[in-house]
């Protein structure tokens, strides 16, 4: 009994930090994204250039408040899977690309800070966008052990915060619905989730009916906690304005500009928008060069096929008149 309480006092217990550490699962150098997203994001200038200047989790988080206005992966109408047929026709993550949406990027984003257990509990909290919680539940779909996925979802499956994830909107549904579909679902629009072992995935389902049953049983002596969260009592819709607030301030002790991103951002969002306009009309009048100079090509290879049509009728008819030179001046001899 003394050894067992010796070896106890002598083994180094787990401390507060090493428990803040979050685990990566799956494949930490691609965080288990589609690679052809994966490569549209390490390719992009949004993602280059003005995300690398991003250094700290409260940057990240502001540039997700207020930029991120849906989930999807590929801004909307940028998929070019037009024409495309059989292996590539519009199958999900093959083809073309398109545009990376800023939603995806700073998801990347947030997996290169190699997020804390605090952090990722404080994405989860927040009370300042529904979009900034959308993209905390993302990184503990993509990034975390299949068997801790429910109990990372557990109290948030009752939410009836409002957010709608499509790209141009129209899909408005509440966060314990989007949290319930990353459970039971691999699809994300046009990609997918990574993979749940099936005996993890049975008993993920068997205790969402569980919790189904008693949520359903308890609902006439909490019908009038809707705002609770699923039980997260920390969640109160008083204090949003509060943390706003907060939020500006903080914007201001760390950047010294408290206009610096209500003003400029989405200014620059638009500068892009009209760069990609750009691009698209410079694409639009190189493509209708290359159909004038393939149709100058025709017509010169026209001309030229019709001119040596013209040059051996001409050599035809003078060997023929030659012909009948000849044959007058025998005539003539005899």
């Amino acid at each position: 009994m003394a050894d067992t309480e010796e070896y106890n006092q002598q083994r180094p217990m787990k401390s507060s930090k090493q428990h803040n550490v979050l685990p990566i699962w799956g494949n930490e150098q691609t965080m288990n994204l589609n690679p052809l997203i994966l490569a549209n994001i390490q390719g992009s200038s949004y993602f280059k250039v003005h995300l690398f200047k991003l250094k700290t989790y409260h940057e990240v988080v502001d540039e997700i408040y207020y930029q991120v206005k849906h989930l999807e992966p590929w801004e909307r109408g940028s998929r070019k899977t037009a024409g495309q047929t059989g292996m590539c026709g519009g199958v999900r993550g093959v083809g073309a690309g398109g545009i990376v949406s800023t939603a995806f990027c700073l998801l990347y984003k947030l997996y290169t800070l190699r997020l804390t257990r605090k952090q990722v509990n404080g994405l989860l909290q927040h009370t300042d966008s529904p979009y900034i919680r959308a993209l905390g539940f993302m990184y503990i779909r993509y990034t975390q052990p299949p068997a801790d996925l429910f109990d990372w979802y557990v109290d948030y499956l009752e939410d009836e915060e409002e957010v709608d994830p499509r790209a141009g909107g129209g899909g408005p549904t509440n966060m314990g619905a989007l949290v319930r579909q990353m459970l039971i679902k691999l699809d994300w629009f046009s990609t997918l989730f990574p993979r749940i072992p099936v005996p993890i995935q049975k008993q993920i389902e068997q205790k969402l009916a569980e919790h189904s049953r008693l949520n359903n049983a308890s609902k006439p002596a909490n019908s009038n906690t809707n705002y609770n969260r699923g039980g997260n009592s920390n969640y109160n819709p008083g204090k949003v304005d509060n943390d706003r607030r907060e939020h500006d301030d903080r914007d201001r002790r760390d950047y010294g500009d408290g206009d610096r991103y209500q003003k400029e951002r989405p200014a620059r969002r638009d500068d892009r928008d009209r760069e990609r306009d750009r691009d698209r009309e410079r694409e639009r009048e190189r493509d209708r060069d290359r159909r004038d100079r393939d149709n100058r090509d025709r017509d010169n290879r026209d001309r030229n096929r019709e001119q040596t049509r013209s040059g051996d009728r001409y050599f035809d008819r003078s060997r023929d008149r030659h012909r009948n030179r000849s044959r007058s001046k025998e005539r003539r001899h005899r």
